[in-house]
């Protein structure tokens, strides 16, 4: 699967958030498209755009929150691409990679936004359904700045296993892709490795057990 990731962020070089996906996404197979940097003037060539957008399968739009929107670039894109865009969307993955300065906790009913990110970002939502794509839970990191270490880590993962797996994936297909990972990984010793991938692979056993004995349990159930 190929991934295209279209970033709109008017100053990349100076976002830790940026930065930290670009790195995240160094190892990957994928497409990174920073807007502001191929059209500085935000002239969108509508052709070129058409034919990146043709040969990935899955699209990510990805940029900050700015007054519960994305920047100039990006909506100039959509004002200048997506009208032209029905042929080589459908049936392709949508997703959204958003970044808020604001805790994500204050994204609901009684926080300080009063509206959660979901809502915010219903309008991709309905691209999605109008082009009939597959849309995929927004992708959200909060407050960069603020978490730790092992948070970052996670969120690493997170947003490489977002670009990567296919679709919607299940507990089961996220192990399958730590093990890949691992396999490829040179910086890890064969003593290491054999310890990763057999804790790994017996989690991914018991999962499927326990997955196995509710369907059964489902059945004798129905």
């Amino acid at each position: 699967m190929k991934t295209l990731v279209i970033v709109s962020h008017p100053n990349l070089q100076e976002s830790l958030n940026q930065q930290f996906f670009k790195e995240a996404s160094q190892s990957l197979s994928i497409t990174w498209h920073h807007l502001e940097s191929v059209y500085p003037a935000g002239e969108i060539n509508q052709n070129d755009e058409l034919a990146l957008l043709a040969t990935h399968e899955r699209i990510i739009f990805q940029f900050p929150l700015y007054w519960y929107s994305a920047p100039a670039h990006l909506k100039i894109w959509q004002d200048t691409v997506l009208a032209k865009a029905s042929k080589v969307l459908k049936g392709k993955d949508f997703g959204v990679v958003v970044t808020t300065g604001v805790a994500e906790k204050e994204y609901q009913a009684g926080g300080k936004e009063e509206f959660t990110l979901s809502e915010f970002l219903r309008p991709y939502q309905r691209i999605a359904h109008k082009f009939q794509m597959n849309y995929l839970p927004p992708f959200v990191l909060a407050q960069f700045m603020y978490q730790t270490s092992e948070i970052r880590f996670e969120r690493l993962i997170a947003y490489q296993q977002y670009l990567s797996l296919t679709g919607k994936p299940s507990l089961v297909q996220r192990i399958n892709w730590f093990l890949e990972q691992i396999e490829k990984n040179t910086h890890f010793s064969e003593p290491q490795k054999s310890y990763l991938l057999d804790g790994l692979k017996e989690q991914q056993e018991m999962i499927e057990d326990l997955t196995f004995t509710l369907g059964e349990l489902k059945e004798e159930n129905e």
